[in-house]
């Protein structure tokens, strides 16, 4: 298997002169070539060596997506170094403790929306290197690495044995844990999505999700270097739309939170009423769903994904019926993010996050935990072989954590995290996720966490969508309270929901209630409410400023 720098080379030799990078700057792109693009990688690794860094040194990247993430990405390969991705929207302790456990010799820092409040992160000790983009301070600017010493070339590539990553998971259960990965565990999963995926040289994609995050890592930047097509990235939030109209994308990939957005949007603008009037019209439905698609960029779309949190299965149903059919894949930063998914998209299966790939293996534990095996799995946790030791089975199966069903078809349905079970003041264990995804089909609710250790009842904290913060609060309490009731109904009676809380503090990366990922931290929620919430009885829908 070719490994990423001799995918790049490939590239040079056969279409060297096409574009594979689009950056835009003040409206308009900068455009990389493959040739400009490698001679970007030696130029950089040259640097590298000048100032000293050696094979096997860890490198960190803290940085918004941009063509010099993956310039940077791929000379830290070339030259043999170690890189260590921190998410740009990353607080100053996560960068801290992340520099510092991964004993980084140097922090490559770019395209950032809040370094000053970063930079305490950044120990003063740490080599500090910059992309040229308004960010920290540091002692060497972009072009002078690319003018430091000579091109670094003729060097000898890394085995697919040598660590390439290490890439830390975004702490939704406590501290972030680092994840170490061979060149090999990339380069078979990112071929295997690419093949997958059926991309090719033809195919187009925008860049936004955070590459600090495997996915984005594997899904698009590894299957653009095993499939040749070219990448576009968004230069801010608030020309994100304007950047994907002009990217037209071919395959197109999100999170749960912004697909729930783009409904939102498109439900605002139209009407909802108006809208399903409308799609039961002929040859009128046609047109208003490719208005649709052209209004969200998507007009040469043909493949859509979700991935990194559980997307509710109403949502994938309302996507179908405007003919946008979203494929929702499964996987972690331990195993390269991608073993399972829904593709081809399967309408019967909506829910389920598809099958293994070829040369995944799955089975259950007797417990119902999903376990998993593949190329694509990681070494082990940096610094912490004990926990390595205990997330694999005799036979070599990482122990995912997710508890799931598989139906007669061999598709997987993801029923909750083992982690994320409690018990109640009752003595009962509660499954909160199938509930969430119950409750989470009014679209009332933006986002849900259910809670209840200690406490008599399960209790479900949301926040409300963009439409219903407009509605009176009566018509919202209306309608939360008809979906609970008809949710009690069908659930045990340990399991039965005592009360909707709407909380006033908006969930975000910021306040430590989401991840980077834009995941719940359910044991964050916890310690924030819980105490607050033993009164609550009967199925009341209260806000926060209520109790």
């Amino acid at each position: 298997m070719k490994s990423p720098i001799e995918m790049l080379e490939h590239w040079v030799a056969t279409q060297g002169d096409k574009v594979y990078l689009k950056q835009p700057i003040n409206g308009q792109y900068k455009e990389f070539t493959w040739k400009e693009v490698y001679s970007q990688v030696q130029q950089l690794a040259g640097g590298l060596r000048h100032l000293g860094l050696v094979p096997g040194d860890k490198i960190a990247i803290l940085s918004k997506n941009c063509a010099e993430w993956f310039i940077t990405d791929l000379a830290l390969m070339y030259a043999g170094y170690i890189s260590v991705p921190i998410y740009p929207t990353a607080n100053a302790d996560t960068i801290r403790y992340t520099l510092e456990h991964s004993d980084s010799k140097a922090v490559i820092v770019g395209k950032l929306d809040n370094w000053p409040e970063q930079e305490t992160g950044v120990n003063g000790d740490i080599l500090r290197l910059s992309m040229p983009y308004d960010t920290m301070p540091a002692q060497y600017q972009w072009e002078q690495l690319l003018s430091l010493g000579q091109p670094l070339k003729d060097t000898p590539l890394p085995t697919s044995d040598t660590m390439m990553t290490i890439v830390y998971t975004s702490g939704s259960t406590g501290k972030p844990k680092g994840v170490m990965h061979h060149f090999s565990n990339y380069a078979w999963t990112a071929q295997a999505a690419a093949k997958k995926i059926n991309l090719s040289t033809d195919d187009r994609i925008i860049s936004y999700l955070p590459l600090a995050h495997i996915t984005e890592r594997v899904i698009l930047e590894g299957s653009s270097i095993y499939s040749g097509f070219s990448v576009a990235f968004v230069e801010n939030m608030s020309t994100f739309v304007d950047d994907v109209k002009r990217a037209r994308p071919t395959l197109f990939f999100s999170v749960p939170r912004l697909w729930s957005l783009f409904q939102k949007n498109i439900i605002d603008k139209i009407g909802a009423n108006k809208l399903n009037l409308l799609l039961k019209i002929p040859i009128i439905n046609t047109l208003i769903k490719n208005k649709i698609k052209a209004g969200l960029g998507f007009s040469d779309c043909q493949k859509f994904g979700s991935g990194s949190a559980p997307i509710p299965p109403s949502l994938i149903a309302w996507y179908h019926s405007i003919d946008i059919d979203i494929c929702e894949g499964w996987g972690m930063t331990e195993n390269s993010v991608f073993s399972l998914v829904h593709l081809p998209f399967n309408p019967n299966k909506i829910g389920s996050v598809g099958q293994p790939i070829e040369g995944c293996s799955i089975k259950q534990s007797e417990t119902g935990e999903l376990l998993v095996k593949s190329p694509g799995l990681m070494q082990g946790y940096y610094k912490n072989e004990e926990l390595t030791q205990v997330s694999f089975t005799d036979e070599g199966y990482y122990l995912t954590g997710d508890l799931c069903t598989i139906d007669d078809d061999g598709y997987v349905f993801i029923t909750g995290r083992v982690k994320d079970n409690f018990k109640t003041s009752k003595g009962k264990y509660v499954a909160p996720v199938p509930i969430e995804t119950k409750l989470a089909k009014d679209l009332s609710i933006e986002q849900i966490c259910i809670i209840g250790s200690g406490l008599p009842h399960p209790i479900a904290l949301v926040q409300l969508s963009e439409g219903a913060k407009l509605q009176h609060r009566e018509e919202v309490r209306t309608s939360l309270k008809e979906t609970l009731d008809n949710v009690n109904t069908h659930l045990e009676s340990h399991e039965k929901v005592d009360a909707i809380v709407i909380t006033d503090e908006v969930w975000s990366v910021d306040n430590d209630i989401l991840t980077p990922t834009l995941k719940i931290k359910r044991h964050v929620i916890e310690a924030r409410y819980i105490n607050r919430l033993e009164d609550l009885r009967g199925g009341q829908i209260r806000w926060e400023n209520e109790l």
